[in-house]
Formats: C-alpha cells, sequence, structure tokens
C-alpha cells in the first residue's frame, strides 16, 4: 500500500489567492468558493462547487462541475472529464491557476526558502520554521498567505489594503474590515509567538502598514 505522501500527485497554487500553497492529491478534492469544498477560492467569479480532481487508478480526472465561468486545462475549456498529464496548468475560471504535478520528485526548485533568518519559510512544503522549529499544526491558509506576502517583502512596509487582497482576493476585500485583518495578525503573532517568545516578528507601523522583522542569525 503506498502510504508514501512524496509519492501522490501535488497540485501547486500559482497566479491568484492561493498562490504559493499545495495540495497532496491522495483524495478526492472539490474546489469552489463554498466554504464546505475541500479547496476553497475566495472569489465572486468561481461557483460555489466548481471543480473536482479524482485520483483513480489511470490518474488524476479533472471535471468541471457545471460553473458558470469554466475549468480551464492548458488553455483549453475541460468539457468532459480528463486525466491530467505532469505539468499540465489547470485554471478555475480567470481567477486562479495550478500546475499539476505527478509527484514531487518532478517539483521545479525554487530560491524562495533560501533566505536566512529566525523565521524561514519552505514554500514547496508550505513549512513555517520558527527559531529552527516547525509551526505546528500548519498555519491556516489565511495566515500563511498574510505570513508570505510580508515573507516576500520582509523589511519593507506592507499597506493594509495589500494585506487585505493578498488573504482575501481582491474582489471579497471590500468587506474585510479593518477588525478582521486586526485579528487575523494577533493570531499570526501568537502563533509565532509560541514557538519563539522572544521577538515580535509581525511588527504595526502606525499610519503606514505592517512588517515582517526577521533576524539574521
Amino acid at each position: 500500500m503506498n502510504t508514501n505522501l512524496e509519492d501522490y500527485p501535488i497540485l501547486i497554487a500559482q497566479d491568484g489567492p492561493l498562490k504559493g500553497e499545495r495540495w497532496t492529491l491522495d483524495h478526492t478534492l472539490v474546489l469552489g468558493r463554498d466554504a464546505s469544498c475541500d479547496l476553497t477560492i475566495p472569489d465572486r467569479k468561481i461557483s460555489r462547487y466548481h471543480a473536482r480532481l479524482t485520483p483513480t487508478s489511470d490518474g488524476v480526472l479533472l471535471e468541471d462541475m457545471g460553473s458558470k465561468n469554466g475549468t480551464y486545462c492548458n488553455g483549453e475549456t475541460v468539457d468532459a472529464p480528463l486525466i491530467l498529464q505532469d505539468g499540465d496548468f489547470v485554471q478555475i475560471a480567470v481567477t486562479q491557476k495550478f500546475m499539476f504535478l505527478v509527484s514531487d520528485a518532478t517539483m521545479p526548485l525554487t530560491d524562495n526558502n533560501t533566505r536566512i533568518g529566525r523565521l524561514m519559510i519552505d514554500l514547496r512544503s508550505r513549512r513555517v520554521l520558527v527559531d529552527q522549529q516547525q509551526v505546528t499544526p500548519s498555519l491556516s491558509a489565511q495566515q500563511f498567505r498574510l505570513l508570505w506576502l510580508l515573507y516576500e517583502q520582509q523589511g519593507d512596509v506592507v499597506p493594509r489594503p495589500d494585506l487585505v487582497n493578498a488573504v482575501w482576493g481582491e474582489d471579497e476585500s471590500l468587506g474585510v474590515s479593518d477588525q478582521a485583518l486586526d485579528a487575523l495578525i494577533r493570531r499570526l503573532r501568537d502563533r509565532l509567538a509560541s514557538h519563539d517568545p522572544r521577538h515580535q516578528y509581525i511588527v504595526t507601523v502606525r499610519g503606514h502598514g505592517i512588517k515582517l522583522d526577521n533576524p539574521i542569525e
């Protein structure tokens, strides 16, 4: 029986609100806007139940679930179920693009996890390490998107509207209150502090935004 997760196909979010996240395709995934979906994409262009990925003995089957704005594979509309091939690009409406890989062994290497600091992120596995300790359980999707944006621009102050757009998506961001962002930042601070209480990584610069203070050691 196959029990090594690295042997399963994987889905990696490219452009879109979920950019940088990844999923192991060891079970069926329903993609859509509804919170009950296995993979929720927070954008109004996405149907509540948009598409489905199903592992089969022949490979991973991609199906559109009668979505309003379509599902695409390598730029072609998915009108009927199809088996994905290694390196295929799957696009959900015009909002979110994914790369499909048959296993971790074929995953392209990136330099996104080469930065040195007390806090480090491995984008491939979505692992976050603080003071050489892995943050467990894993951050929520919203927490990870927030931290990743700050990590990409570490040392720079990121305006609050940019954080909201990155976490909730442009279409949903208009309804997001300052209190919702503050609550998310507070939860993320608490998660990081539980592993390294000596340092505050998420810093508020009043009147400007938020930045990541990641000391190099």
